[in-house]
């Protein structure tokens, strides 16, 4: 099910026409907390959309799928990699209740109404949608949050920028608006950047097999290990 959209999606500049609306940056950060924690809101139940899939058992299919996916596109040796998966695998948390999970929330997945920062026009790229545990969502979404640079790309993060709610802002607002419970939070950011470890490891295994010339994935095994490494450190943080 599809609808046309229009509006602006931010990815590594400003445009004019929203840098010159004033705090332009905490507006936006506000609008995409509350964005969020509205997506989590949604009766699963009432709407039908529960039928997306089945929450028990969410997070360990998570854990499980994607070691098997990293496990089939590996292209060498990585024990940093292997204590990640068994650190996740050994502390998977309880879920709360079950939500609709948009699974690759982030600030150039919106769209902007045109005429004001304060207004998500739209959501986009909804591939991987599920029904599961929120954090899943929010953990993934810190991964991109106020980092110096977007994790496993070479691109400064907009949202690294003054003005731009930081981390704790962000988690303080969502945790306001909600009452969830986010002592697991630690963990589900750990499972975010070995996600996206993961699907930088499945395009460069596809170079590396020759399946691609594509010299844009050249280097992306280098991507992994940094993000390899974002990981175990996260995990050593979280213990």
């Amino acid at each position: 099910l599809m609808q046309r959209r229009r509006g602006i999606v931010l990815r590594d500049q400003i445009p004019p026409e929203v840098a010159v609306h004033h705090n332009y940056a905490r507006r936006i950060s506000r609008a995409v907390v509350d964005c969020l924690v509205e997506m989590h809101a949604i009766d699963v139940e009432k709407t039908g959309l529960i039928s997306l899939g089945k929450p028990d058992g969410f997070v360990a299919r998570q854990v499980k799928g994607w070691s098997e996916r990293w496990e089939r596109a590996r292209t060498e040796a990585s024990p940093e990699m292997d204590k990640v998966m068994a650190w996740l695998a050994a502390t998977i948390p309880a879920s709360g209740r079950p939500t609709l999970v948009h699974n690759d929330f982030k600030l150039d997945n919106v769209m902007l109404d045109e005429g004001s920062p304060d207004r998500i026009e739209a959501v986009l790229d909804w591939e991987m949608t599920a029904i599961g545990d929120p954090l899943c969502d929010l953990g993934l979404t810190l991964c991109y949050w106020s980092s110096a640079v977007v994790p496993g790309t070479g691109h400064e993060a907009l949202t690294a920028g003054p003005g731009w709610y930081t981390r704790d802002e962000f988690v303080a607002h969502y945790a306001e608006k909600t009452g969830r419970d986010l002592s697991a939070l630690g963990w589900h950011e750990v499972l975010g950047v070995f996600k996206l470890a993961v699907i930088l490891q499945q395009i460069y295994f596809r170079y590396w097999k020759g399946q691609t010339t594509d010299e844009r994935f050249s280097k992306f095994d280098e991507r992994v290990k940094a993000l390899t490494k974002l990981a175990a450190e996260l995990v050593e943080k979280a213990s």
